[in-house]
């Protein structure tokens, strides 16, 4: 998609609880990878999280009641399509689109919903379906229950990864028609408290972001068999954090060469190399803010969405040692995701 200046456009979701003005679009300049605001939709409270599929984009409500709202974004600005309808869980947190559905992670009520879409993008209202994931850990203010994080499908298409935090677990699920059923638990270090992962390039490799250890945990993925293996544990930050952490975000280079990971209680972005089935010794550069949330990888730019500085960062990644370099921002109260169309 593009606006009338023939650039692409960003999406920019946003805490409202804390001043953010819902989804925010912003051109994106080809050259400089630099965002310019150029409107915001405040049709749904706390639209954290977005994803885009086609022409819609779709929006999660981080709240006690759970919803997602899908946006038409093939005109001036989104458009809603309908009324936001129930996930049947709490404060979902994450959101992808696979198969014909929608499907959320509800960190609140520890589930994962599949919600199916119509022929136009909208959603067939109270048709959630939900898996709950049962357990918790042994970090009692964080980890008194299941906390799904983060949902999405694997490279293959075949499976449904999502990942609980307060269960330090990777949950492997199958999407049939619209029942979703549990195939695989993977169990990580009790304590780590897993928030996001990301695939390597090559589909038999998995990073797993963990927040309550500020560690990536290198995993072998098998979408045969639809399992993950653990197969090491590497800090996210070059010494001892001074503070609780936070790891938040994770990316992976398209060449397979580079890991990036932000921290939000230390403000910075970290750069691990991959080497083999391990990862390397972290670099880190100060993040452009104050507590970047989420980051994404776009074109060669590196962009942090920054919540409490209210801005969004974009720097340019160097080819070589893949360290980012900040090129500049714009501002965006409470920003917490960014995604490109």
């Amino acid at each position: 998609m593009a606006d009338d200046g023939g650039r692409r456009r960003a999406y920019i979701g946003s805490f409202t609880a804390a001043g953010g003005r819902g989804v925010l679009t912003a051109a994106v300049d080809p050259d400089s990878g630099a965002l310019r605001l150029v409107g915001a939709v405040d049709a749904v409270p706390d639209p954290s999280y977005l994803a885009l599929s086609d022409t819609v984009l779709y929006a999660v409500s981080e709240t006690a009641d759970g919803a997602v709202a899908a946006f038409r974004v093939d005109g001036e600005g989104p458009v809603l399509i309908g009324a936001p309808v129930s996930v049947a869980g709490s404060e979902p947190t994450h959101l992808s689109v696979h198969a014909g559905h929608v499907l959320t992670a509800n960190y609140g009520s520890g589930s994962v919903s599949a919600l199916p879409l119509r022929g136009d993008g909208a959603f067939v209202d109270g048709a959630a379906v939900v898996l709950r994931h049962e357990g918790s850990g042994p970090v009692v203010d964080r980890q008194q229950s299941a906390h799904a994080h983060q949902v999405q499908p694997d490279p293959s298409g075949r499976w449904i990864v999502s990942v609980d935090l307060g269960t330090d677990s990777v949950r492997v699920c199958a999407l049939r028609g619209d029942a979703l059923s549990l195939h695989h638990e993977t169990v990580l270090r009790p304590g780590s408290g897993p928030r996001h992962l990301a695939f390597h390039p090559d589909g038999e490799r998995a990073y797993v972001l963990n927040e309550l250890a500020p560690t990536v945990t290198v995993c072998r993925w098998d979408a045969a068999a639809g399992t993950l293996e653990p197969a090491g544990e590497t800090p996210v930050l070059p010494d001892e954090p001074v503070g609780d952490a936070y790891p938040s975000g994770i990316a992976v280079s398209p060449d397979g060469r580079f890991v990036w990971t932000a921290t939000r209680g230390q403000d910075v972005l970290s750069v691990l190399p991959v080497e083999g089935e391990s990862l390397g010794r972290p670099d880190t550069v100060p993040c452009g803010g104050v507590w970047p949330r989420a980051i994404t990888l776009a074109a060669g730019y590196l962009y942090v969405a920054n919540e409490r500085s209210g801005d969004v960062s974009w720097f340019a990644v160097d080819p070589a040692s893949g360290v980012p370099r900040r090129r500049g921002s714009v501002e965006a109260p409470a920003a917490s995701c960014v995604v490109f169309g």
